[in-house]
């Protein structure tokens, strides 16, 4: 399954940045919380990348460091050690506030907590984090948004007013709004129903296939994983193996090696 950075629906190209080359990458990435006999590494020297304009999921047991993965890939977390770059900017040593508009400009995000502001309406939601920037989003994409999305007939209702599903949706068209780079979303459908999950899912797909994104997604759940294109697995802080054009039962079975082996040194060991 092989989708261009520019994907194959009419309108304004999706991607500002370059086609070539991955969407984010780590070498040598190592982060450890507090010091001593006490430090608790969570990720332990991490080379990876990005593909652009693909679906990445990343899974792992609890505590196997798939969240602090992409907090540091996105830039939300520093490293102990190593570098990272979006694109072609190494991202590691930058100051607060340029990382603030790189993350602002390049960068889209999608939580399981949706993270909507209860007063204002879905359109304004969707544009806030643009107008905080001073920002004017291209008509012509928020519309293919929008409609991508199914929000058309819901622009002008509060959160309170929508359900779980399409506050998600919502939160989606944020992280899309700006035409980012990558899209990282974090346990994006664990605080849905299997229906609503499915469409969140059904719809992050769609914005790789038809907008030409990049999505990065933490996943636990094999089903939400066989929408990807490819899965990371991490153990105790390193990636172990890799599956390409995962099946829910496939990434289940090879989740339930990873569990039982106790492994830390790799996919190879058990």
């Amino acid at each position: 399954m092989s989708t261009p950075a520019a994907g194959p629906a009419p309108g304004p190209a999706p991607a500002p940045a370059p086609a070539d080359g991955p969407a984010a990458r780590a070498r040598a990435l190592t982060k450890a919380y507090g010091s001593g006999e006490t430090a608790v590494l969570a990720l332990d020297s991490v080379d990876v990348a990005i593909a652009r304009g693909r679906f990445t999921a990343v899974m792992g047991p609890s505590g196997s460091g798939k969240s602090t993965l992409m907090h540091c890939l996105a830039g939300l977390d520093t490293v102990s050690a190593g570098q990272v770059w979006i694109g072609d900017t190494e991202i590691t040593g930058l100051k607060d506030r340029e990382l603030t508009r790189l993350r602002r400009d390049r960068i889209g995000f999608m939580f399981q907590s949706f993270n909507l502001i209860p007063t204002l309406n879905a359109l304004e939601n969707i544009t806030l984090p643009m107008d905080i920037a001073g920002q004017k989003p291209d008509p012509e994409w928020l519309d293919r948004i929008i409609d991508t999305l199914g929000l058309r007939e819901r622009l002008k209702h509060r959160p309170a007013q929508l359900s779980g599903g399409q506050q998600q949706r919502v939160a989606c068209a944020r992280a899309l709004a700006s035409r980012p780079e990558l899209i990282f979303a974090d346990e994006p459908t664990g605080n849905l129903d299997s229906r609503a999950g499915l469409e969140v899912l059904g719809f992050l797909r769609e914005a790789v296939d038809s907008l030409g994104q990049t999505v990065v997604m933490v996943t636990h759940d094999p089903n939400a994983a066989a929408h990807s294109d490819l899965v990371l697995y991490l153990a105790d802080g390193r990636i172990v193996d890799e599956m390409a054009e995962p099946t829910a039962e496939a990434v289940l079975e090879r989740m339930r090696r990873f569990s039982g082996s106790g492994a830390r040194s790799g996919a190879s060991e058990e």
